[in-house]
């Protein structure tokens, strides 16, 4: 079975991060939302009509796994692509200069595929994925195969769609894309949802009352009740001390408490990642 009862909403003019360990079924989920299968039960609707071949001229989808012609031309590749989601010829060439050109790739027009780098390539995936300006967007692993730079360079460009009233729904492995990028997210595992939700709800929804504190000296004295995980010296007389409240205090009052003991130079909170939480929850499954 590669989904059992999943069922999500995804929110107009937002990221939304599709996340799960491999073999839970994104894949098969983003394949169902896109036509390419067919679910044995349940529906999907955009913008709450049931999906029809209407609507797939008004999505974009970057696979996972790549696939350019490699002997065509790059500006050939993108008009035929261009063409094939029903933009005409004249506006398809003005798009595909423009965004070639916001890529610094402007160059490369005339070159064949084959010629072009790997994250040159994905770069070409890219624009023909969004080059009939659809209102949904379906990025699969989109950041595979650049560097630091393009991934930057590429971010900033869904932010962009984003702003322009795309919704796009933002399947990774890498964590900390989820973070910069995403508004909501889901998780799957084995088939199964088992959570979603506004990113940042999620987050304060995990928080474990710890707090980082650098302060100088041993911290001697502190009440029982506030449990220090750890601490660390950072340097000279300096150290930096993880402690954990209990569920009726609140950080006032450690810090109250803390004032009395020590010279404080830093005090925050430990929110956990979206990487702790995916971890946590799918052990927690899998256990």
């Amino acid at each position: 079975m590669a989904l059992s009862n999943v069922s999500l909403q995804v929110p107009g003019q937002s990221i939304f991060g599709l996340l799960g360990p491999n073999g839970a079924g994104k894949t098969t989920l983003i394949r169902i939302i896109t036509s390419i299968l067919q679910a044995d039960s349940g529906s999907v609707l955009l913008k709450g009509e049931k999906l029809n071949r209407d609507h797939i001229l008004n999505i974009g989808y970057l696979p996972e796994e790549r696939g350019l012609y490699k002997k065509m031309k790059v500006g050939e590749q993108l008009l035929y692509l261009a063409r094939l989601k029903g933009l005409k010829r004249a506006p398809a060439v003005q798009r595909i200069r423009i965004w070639l050109d916001k890529l610094d790739m402007l160059e490369w027009i005339g070159k064949n595929i084959e010629d072009l780098s790997k994250g040159m390539q994905q770069k070409i995936q890219f624009i023909a994925t969004v080059l009939h300006e659809p209102e949904l967007i379906i990025l699969d692993e989109p950041f595979s195969g650049f560097d630091p730079i393009n991934v930057n360079i590429i971010k900033d460009e869904i932010l962009d769609l984003k702003a322009k009233g795309a919704t796009i729904i933002f399947s990774t492995h890498r964590m900390e894309s989820v973070e910069s990028l995403c508004d909501h997210i889901a998780l799957i595992n084995k088939s199964e949802k088992i959570l979603d939700g506004p990113k940042k709800e999620i987050k304060h929804r995990y928080r474990t009352n710890k707090f980082e504190i650098d302060h100088i000296g041993v911290l001697h004295g502190l009440d029982q009740k506030y449990q220090i995980i750890s601490s660390e010296p950072t340097e000279q007389n300096r150290f930096h001390t993880v402690i954990k409240i209990p569920d009726d205090c609140n950080p006032n009052q450690l810090l109250t408490a803390l004032i009395t003991l020590t010279e404080i130079h830093r005090f925050s909170e430990v929110i956990p990642s979206m990487n702790d939480i995916f971890i946590s929850k799918v052990s927690e499954q899998n256990e």
